[in-house]
């Protein structure tokens, strides 16, 4: 049986390159290069300016098409760099879908930082989440987003899956702490979260922020979870990127923040940290099976 991101349809770099000068021949390709694959997209890169995705699954094509609407409107607003879309590609015969390209969003994946290169980004973390979630509710809303529509925050039916992928990790040994995690899934209880509505950028991970040359966050990219949802779904980025002694001055930077939704945050990242875990095992990829258990042991702590 295939894993949630089995691809249905893998775009190569002749065929990006064939798609985007066809329909976008004023681009001139020079130079394009395969920047990674992801649960949803088959990234590259072309003329080290723009960031093409093409959706790997069926349900990756509304994703796209919600962020396409919803980032212009956030690209001036939001105090950190996010992806810009700029060429909308169209599904033709060499390719069923559409597809798009955006500005390139400088910086690297914050896999090998230091507990204390992870703090220097608190306070730009902190920033942008309090923006992203007083984006006003109703101007969301226009761009058809709705809410919640997968229940990332439903501890009843995730709580399921996450016993299923725990016994995964544990036949796999990816992990050397199953007591802990089993304790802590033995003591979750459902939690009412329903009556918090905010803009969510809805999949934030490690795999999903950039930092600079010093370690600190410079960026944010895939934002085809973007959603109207709850703001714990976001906050797990607190459990799973923060060491747990930088908590503190994020909420003070952020705002104050109730014991509910920080249980509900730390809930999430776990749930989010494991599935990452049997993903990057699933890919054969050394680094990023580092860069989950990180986030996993964060995530535990406290």
């Amino acid at each position: 049986m295939g894993q949630p991101w089995s691809a249905e349809y893998v775009v190569s770099q002749q065929l990006a390159r064939q798609l985007i000068n066809e329909q976008f021949p004023k681009l001139e390709v020079v130079h394009l290069q395969e920047l990674g694959k992801g649960f949803d997209n088959t990234v590259f890169v072309v003329n080290d300016c723009y960031v093409f995705r093409f959706p790997r699954r069926a349900i990756a094509v509304d994703l796209l098409k919600t962020e396409i609407r919803i980032l212009p409107q956030l690209v001036s607003y939001l105090p950190i760099q996010i992806p810009e879309p700029i060429f909308i590609g169209k599904p033709s015969d060499l390719y069923p879908w559409p597809f798009a390209g955006y500005r390139f969003v400088s910086g690297k994946a914050p896999t090998t930082l230091t507990n204390r290169a992870r703090l220097k980004s608190i306070k730009p973390l902190a920033r942008f989440l309090r923006a992203l979630h007083h984006f006003p509710i109703q101007k969301a809303k226009e761009f058809s987003l709705a809410y919640d529509p997968l229940h990332r925050l439903n501890i009843a039916k995730r709580k399921q899956q996450l016993e299923a992928h725990m016994e995964q990790i544990k036949s796999m040994g990816l992990w050397n702490d199953y007591a802990s995690l089993d304790i802590y899934v033995s003591s979750l209880r459902h939690i009412n979260y329903e009556n918090r509505k905010v803009l969510v950028h809805g999949d934030l991970h490690f795999r999903n922020l950039l930092v600079d040359d010093e370690g600190i966050l410079s960026g944010v990219i895939d934002w085809g979870d973007v959603h109207i949802g709850h703001p714990a779904v976001d906050l797990a980025i607190v459990y799973s990127f923060l060491p747990p002694e930088g908590r503190a001055l994020f909420y003070e930077v952020y705002g104050h923040v109730d014991d509910e939704t920080k249980k509900l945050a730390q809930f999430r990242a776990i749930y989010t940290s494991v599935v990452l875990l049997l993903y990057s095992h699933d890919l054969g990829d050394i680094q990023m099976i580092k860069a989950a258990k990180e986030s996993l042991k964060f995530a535990l702590a406290g």
